[in-house]
């Protein structure tokens, strides 16, 4: 007999054919059918929580029989296999889908659902359903269980993934504060020369850019940490034991090691996803200061013989099919690009936060994936940035020595000495006959060449 392609299940809508093998069900196979969309679908990490808040909900509902406790350890069964990846090809749905993602968390219902029962069927026993509504989302609404699965895949990938990566440039860009301490170099303001400063100093101060960008990413994972479990369909709890959410919370808050809390107010944490909106601009902030770092390191890179050719970085690929021994700073350009996806996010986020209406946010999904993406790439980049650009950069000292000892802006020592006017004087002087401030210095202010040399001393000399 030849092996059936299709069986048919049915929902609230009538009868739909589903593939015959797979464990999904009419809820997902219409999703499947209504949003052939982009082809991309929620990330495994966050398929993975959802999992693991379905493996935590069923083991409550039996401690607090609301479910039997033969059909709860079948779901707790079958959630874990998902925990574990081993039904990833379950997961179909597409990301634009319904606004509130229960397509998504009804593949999970139905997967789960049909999994345990082929648990129970093995085993044998008296049970003969397992419902996908009924049972796997006992106490539960895709209202309240999608926003939390979205709070928690969130934080847990900014505190193992995003700040280990920023700390991590941190400190890189300390070391090379320190290792380029005693490197003058000429300052820029409107890209144009300014005083002599510290090379390390201006490491430095790229290092408190990261610092600050760490201390906001934090605070704002923070709040992400109070879950709407617990609020059901509008935040007021229907069908839900009192005792269901806390219970849920500490074994979610023990497998992640994280300060996971009931939100105080439903309402607010169902309705409104300003907490993600929130930690989007911080990411989006971070994204600013990397940028700005990168496009530094790549001017002060640039050369090796036209541009400024300040720093040398480590050469990892071959720049261009066309030009010989041509090598660009790819590392960097890869974190800039980054860093204009992750501003772009923060866009589509901030449009999706403003469309909550009444009692839901309708875009949750657009909110998921963009907030996991930007997190997962500027990790990913800002690692490569610290390990394979900064940690090998090196300091151009030839070139960092003859731009000081030609920098017209060391007059700016003299002026407690000579005043503002005479120091533009000598400036101007100094640039019109290519000469250096010191040899103008010596010869128009009447100061002696010892009072010179110690008010530029190591500002104009390496």
């Amino acid at each position: 007999m030849e092996k059936l392609k299709f069986r048919i299940e049915g929902d609230s809508l009538g009868e739909i054919r589903v593939p015959a093998d797979a464990l999904w069900g009419a809820s997902t196979q219409r999703a499947i059918e209504n949003f052939p969309i982009s082809g991309q679908r929620f990330p495994r990490s966050f398929i993975r929580d959802l999992a693991l808040l379905k493996r935590c909900a069923a083991e409550v509902n039996i401690e607090l029989a609301a479910l039997d406790r033969v059909r709860g350890e079948a779901i707790k069964s079958a959630a874990q296999e998902v925990v574990e990846g081993k039904l990833d090809d379950q997961f179909p749905v597409d990301i634009y889908q319904t606004g509130s993602g229960t397509s998504t968390n009804m593949n999970m219902n139905e997967v789960l659902a049909r999994r345990a029962m082929q648990y129970l069927q093995t085993a044998g026993g008296d049970v003969t359903d397992v419902h996908p509504n009924d049972h796997v989302n006992r106490s539960q609404s895709s209202n309240d269980v999608m926003p939390s699965v979205l709070r928690i895949t969130a934080v847990a990938s900014v505190r193992s993934m995003l700040l280990p990566s920023l700390r991590l440039l941190q400190s890189v860009l300390e070391h090379k504060a320190d290792e380029f301490s005693s490197f003058i170099k000429v300052g820029r303001t409107h890209l144009m020369d300014a005083v002599p400063m510290s090379l390390g100093d201006e490491f430095g101060g790229y290092a408190a850019q990261v610092s600050a960008a760490c201390v906001r990413i934090e605070q704002a994972s923070d709040e992400l940490c109070a879950l709407p479990l617990g609020g059901t369909a509008v935040g007021n709890g229907l069908n839900a034991p009192e005792a269901f959410a806390p219970m849920v919370i500490r074994l979610l808050a023990d497998e992640y090691d994280l300060p996971l809390r009931e939100a105080p107010n439903h309402f607010e944490s169902q309705a409104a996803r300003d907490a993600e909106v929130h930690l989007s601009g911080a990411l989006k902030t971070a994204a600013v200061a990397l940028m700005k770092i990168t496009t530094d390191v790549r001017w002060m890179a640039s050369g090796p013989r036209a541009g400024l050719a300040e720093l040398h970085l480590p050469e990892v690929q071959p720049g261009s099919s066309i030009m010989p021994a041509k090598v660009n700073p790819v590392i960097a350009e890869a974190l800039a690009m980054v860093c204009a996806r992750v501003i772009g996010n923060d866009a589509s986020i901030a449009l999706a936060g403003l469309s909550g209406n009444f009692e839901l946010n309708a875009m949750l999904p657009l909110i998921a994936v963009s907030l996991l993406e930007s997190v997962e790439l500027l990790a990913n980049a800002v690692r490569v940035f610290a390990t394979r650009c900064i940690a090998g950069a090196t300091a151009n000292q030839p070139r960092l020595q003859r731009a000081v000892q030609d920098n017209l802006m060391a007059v700016t020592a003299l002026v407690p000495r000579i005043g503002y006017t005479r120091a533009v004087a000598i400036a101007r002087e100094a640039e019109n006959d290519g000469r250096s401030i010191r040899d103008v210095a010596r010869e128009r202010t009447g100061l002696s060449v010892a009072e010179i040399d110690a008010l530029l001393g190591k500002r104009d000399s390496s």
